[in-house]
């Protein structure tokens, strides 16, 4: 049970007085990630840091004040100038003046008597707000802040500024995070002494008091202790948790897997390659957690077309020499078909059996894989999630392989890794993550890196192009389809919308098609399972030459002989998506070319993005790239997926205290894994403020 202290954060935002249906809804906008249909909670809202702050300490006097400043002026009211009658449209203007000089205040549908009332005349007030000059004159438009002269200290000096939805006022959130504040209870310390005195930390209420009433345009500021404080506090609940996790699964004691070598060796004999370096090193890594008796938790990274599959079919090869089952479980029913055809012939020559398991096997078909799962004649069994549903049993499913790992919830991974007696487990993905990412998102997981690409693989060049040398390319692309080339030509929407003005595959094949003939396809994600097959068939075999698809091709479509792809509105992609889609080229022994096409005029982060795809095509240093141009919160798609976005740390900006976190963490539970103790009481306090019960739940299972 969450702890009664925490109770008043956990209510509703309209537990807060001025807080009602509306001003809830637009606070569900602004803080996301409750569950829809719900009202946010208090803690939401008090974990909203400000974005900037307004200094209220600069008073210049009216003559002295800069065009654009915001400043605090102390004057005295001459008079008032309300709109003539019926003319709505006409400000009210107040005339005021200080020792330097006269002012006029503008006011646009204002109620009279209320203004007359905030500022009578011949009385002296503080107004502040942004100065502008109009015809040489002192000018200020609806003035922030209104107070008279004895009132004078209740006007904030140091204001905070948070991010706003359409609809809702700066005054109304401002008030809402100062009701959350007073909520906020003091709790027991969960950092020991020596940390908070090397960082100088104020205690978790005193940082949130900090952050939302600064005393100093900098206090607000990422590397200033109360933020690093609540950085901390919110990367130790995470590291926490996710160690809790581990410490839970290593607990279901794995098995040892001896393997002969037969199997393997037999795969590695029929591979038309020799394995690179980094491939032999991965599979040893592998291999080694495998013969190891606890349970195997490791992340497989590598980047575009670094060989992956085949590191992951000869520890499959391994596991079916030690007796066990295997399972592949990936994203896309594409990539399920596609992995199948790569894996199964080289299987099948060591005498593995592989069967398939997506949604479209039926009936008697599906019985059979079912019942060969069930008494394990079937070895390795490549699926979609289909993989984990009720009616699917395995005799002994000892190993599991997750593939796009950040495609998948972790309670899909968890169902599963139930279906087998605690299987050994690695999660491989083509998205190269940097270190702080995979910290975040999986903990202390074990990890193996991929950076060779397999022998005879060519570079890829990468051009970029505006929309309008549109039909140059439409003609270079015909002199090479009668070459004998094929292409990738990616658009990003299915079919076009009038929002946006993109050109969507369905257009773009519509007007290709009378210059190419019969020899442009299409493929895209509304087509059904058997549409997008035919068109992927057609490609491979040749029929088509030049294949419009969306991001569909994303991941693991393997056509060795394509050797351009055309990315329209390359500036609308993500670099990671970039990077995955020019993988699809340069497969085969041929040279190969990526051209960006772009529409004018492009954004910062847009040119940033297409430079860096130029000049490189390491998969690691394109992933920390985006990481800066991104931020961490989309970078895995991380909002579905169960990985951490962050609400107070920044990973750049508190990278040192991610990896103390996760130091810290692992000790905690070397000395105290139940959390019994004072601070392992103060921390499970910790976990639950930051919304990570599923640890504690775990804790309670034993």
């Amino acid at each position: 049970m969450r702890p009664s202290q925490l109770d008043p954060l956990f209510a509703s935002v309209r537990s807060l007085p001025g807080i009602g249906p509306k001003v809830s809804g637009l606070l569900g906008t602004l803080l996301g990630a409750q569950p829809p249909g719900s009202d946010p909670r208090v803690v939401n809202l008090l974990f909203l840091p400000p974005h900037s702050i307004i200094d209220r300490r600069n008073r210049p006097g009216i003559a002295f004040a800069p065009e654009g400043a915001i400043v605090t002026l102390e004057v005295r009211i001459d008079r008032h100038q309300p709109p003539p009658a019926g003319r709505n449209n006409v400000p009210h203007r107040v005339y005021a003046h200080d020792d330097t000089g006269e002012v006029g205040l503008t006011f646009f549908h204002a109620k009279q008597a209320w203004l007359e009332k905030m500022m009578p005349v011949g009385e002296t007030v503080i107004v502040s707000g942004k100065m502008e000059w109009f015809n040489g004159r002192p000018t200020m438009v609806h003035p922030d802040h209104i107070t008279p002269i004895e009132n004078a200290a209740s006007l904030p000096l140091i204001e905070p500024v948070y991010p706003l939805t359409a609809g809702l006022s700066p005054k109304v959130l401002v008030r809402g995070v100062q009701e959350a504040l007073a909520k906020s209870p003091d709790l027991a310390e969960w950092i020991e002494r020596p940390l908070l005195d090397k960082y100088a930390l104020p205690s978790h209420r005193e940082a949130l008091d900090i952050l939302h009433n600064p005393r100093e345009p900098q206090d607000i500021a990422l590397d200033r202790p109360a933020r690093q404080r609540l950085a901390y506090d919110e990367f130790l609940a995470g590291q926490l948790a996710l160690a809790l996790v581990r410490m839970k699964t290593r607990k279901l004691s794995g098995r040892r897997l001896e393997g002969n070598g037969d199997i393997s060796s037999r795969i590695v004999a029929a591979l038309p390659y020799t394995l690179t370096n980094s491939q032999r090193q991965a599979l040893q890594e592998i291999i080694a957690d495998l013969r190891q008796p606890e349970r195997m938790l490791r992340l497989l990274q590598g980047d575009v077309g670094s060989g992956k599959t085949v590191v992951a079919l000869l520890a499959m090869a391994h596991v079916a020499e030690a007796g066990g089952q295997s399972a592949l479980m990936v994203p896309t029913e594409v990539l399920a078909r596609q992995h199948h055809a790569t894996i199964a012939p080289l299987a099948a020559r060591a005498g593995l059996n592989v069967a398939l398991l997506t949604g479209r096997e039926k009936g008697r078909e599906r019985d059979q894989i079912l019942e060969g799962l069930a008494n394990g004649s079937i070895h390795i069994i490549v699926g979609t999630h289909a993989l984990f549903q009720e009616k699917v049993n395995y005799r002994d499913l000892a190993f599991v392989i997750i593939d796009e790992q950040h495609r998948f919830g972790v309670h899909q991974r968890l169902l599963l890794t139930s279906k087998g007696g605690a299987p050994d487990m690695l999660v491989m993905t083509a998205t190269p993550i940097p270190r702080t990412l995979v910290l975040t998102a999986f903990g202390d997981m074990d990890v193996s890196k991929l950076t060779e690409k397999p022998a005879g693989r060519r570079p890829i060049t990468t051009a970029i192009l505006p929309m309008e040398r549109l039909g140059e390319l439409v003609d270079r692309i015909r002199k090479a389809i009668a070459e004998g080339q094929k292409v990738y030509w990616i658009c990003p929407l299915v079919e076009e919308s009038e929002a946006v003005e993109l050109v969507s595959a369905e257009e773009r094949f519509e007007s290709l098609r009378p210059i190419f003939g019969e020899r442009v396809g299409l493929v895209h994600g509304r087509m059904s399972g058997p549409e997008k097959d035919a068109a992927m068939g057609a490609f491979k075999r040749s029929d088509t030459r030049l294949l419009i698809a969306t991001t569909v091709i994303e991941v693991g479509v393997d056509v060795p002989d394509a050797t351009i792809i055309v990315i329209e509105h390359a500036e609308r992609f993500g670099l990671a998506q970039l990077h995955q889609l020019r993988g699809r080229v340069g497969r085969g022994d041929k040279p190969s070319t990526c051209l960006l096409l772009y529409k004018a005029p492009l954004g910062e982060v847009a040119q940033a993005r297409l430079k860096i795809m130029r000049e490189t095509e390491d998969g690691f240093r394109i992933a920390e790239e985006d990481l800066k141009l991104r931020g961490e919160g989309e970078l895995l798609g991380t909002r579905q997926s169960g990985t951490p976005g962050f609400r107070l740390a920044n990973l750049e900006a508190h990278q040192d205290l991610l990896e103390i976190a996760r130091k810290d963490a692992r000790y905690i539970l070397t000395r105290d894994p139940e959390l019994q103790t004072t601070r392992g009481e103060a921390l499970r306090v910790l976990l639950y403020l930051f919304e990570r019960d599923e640890a504690i739940r775990l804790l309670r299972a034993g």
